[in-house]
């Protein structure tokens, strides 16, 4: 009976480490016959577990989805990551979630090993989180995007401008984005006929979903750099190119993802695009660089600079 029930967390452990496994896999792995596997599974089943088989060369089984939550099998990371990812939950940037978190934290705690409760109290005790000030995002509104992007329908929403204005949406989303403190959604705006990128706490989905759409090719293999660059570059009236001459591991110390776009041009420079409203405001931050720089465009950029050059000049002999 015992090698039965280890064998039977085994298989459970197996299933839910890959999509789909061919009977012979899994009697490979146990050590068992295809006829064992059969039994076992037929016992998971009785015990709520909704493995799923299909027969024939491309036939294998599945661990599905069901009416209930079964009970999942952790290893000792999978545990860890876990438990410290629902702390950080308790205390994040998704709004009504924070009991939530912690009652299954609560939960988990209460049948981890001892040996694992102490890697998770040690992680705790030596961590400081800074009290964030950032804005939140509701957790319903995250599961109705999170819906939209995966059934491929089209999302209504109320979106909140920077100056305050409102607008009604439609996009055909395409991907959540999560940036620090902040979310952001790219999809296609059908009534602007381009990609766009919204954030997340600025809208307010409408409700139901609208109706399926064709899935288009994304505006770039990389959604992460699309979006740092819509945020940083595409939504300003002004955008910068400069040359830094500093290697780029070098310059990622003092240019955030917020701040501009790093991209590598040799072993000694890289190249920084950022954008801005206005020109002049611009021009004050590149001289906070802390490095030697040109500027690549706008042309424009080097007549505010040399501007505010005389001007600091004409103070410092003044003074």
């Amino acid at each position: 009976m015992l090698e039965t029930s280890a064998r039977l967390l085994r298989l459970l452990s197996l299933l839910q480490t890959r999509r789909e496994w061919s009977g012979g896999e899994l009697a490979d792995r146990l050590g068992v016959t295809d006829r064992t596997v059969r039994r076992d599974v037929d016992k998971l089943r009785s015990l709520g577990y909704p493995v799923e088989s299909a027969t024939g060369t491309a036939g294998g089984y599945r661990l599905g989805a069901g009416a209930a939550l079964p009970p999942l099998l952790l290893d000792d990371d999978e545990a860890v990551a876990v438990a410290v990812g629902l702390r950080t939950a308790a205390g994040g940037s998704v709004s009504g979630i924070e009991e939530t978190s912690v009652r299954a934290l609560a939960k988990l705690e209460q049948v981890l090993p001892s040996r694992l409760r102490h890697r998770v109290a040690a992680l705790q005790a030596a961590t400081v989180a800074v009290p964030g000030r950032g804005p939140v995002v509701s957790a319903e509104t995250l599961a109705v995007i999170a819906g939209a992007c995966r059934d491929r329908c089209r999302l209504r929403f109320d979106y909140r401008s920077h100056g305050g204005g409102v607008s009604v949406r439609e996009v055909e989303p395409l991907k959540l984005v999560h940036a620090g403190r902040r979310w952001y959604l790219v999809g296609f705006d059908v009534e602007r006929d381009d990609w766009r990128t919204f954030r997340v706490d600025r809208l307010s989905p409408r409700t139901p979903l609208g109706p399926r759409f064709a899935e288009r090719t994304p505006p770039d293999e990389d959604i992460a750099a699309y979006t740092a660059f819509g945020v940083t570059n595409r939504a300003y009236r002004y955008q910068a190119v400069l040359r830094l001459l500093v290697p780029v591991e070098r310059a990622a110390e003092f240019v955030t993802w917020q701040t501009g776009v790093l991209e590598p041009v040799d072993g000694e420079s890289c190249l920084l695009r950022i954008g801005a409203n206005v020109l002049e405001e611009l021009a004050v931050w590149v001289w906070f660089l802390g490095c030697e720089f040109e500027v690549v465009e706008p042309p424009e950029l080097v007549a505010r600079m040399r501007e505010l050059a005389e001007r600091i000049v004409r103070t410092c002999d003044r003074s």
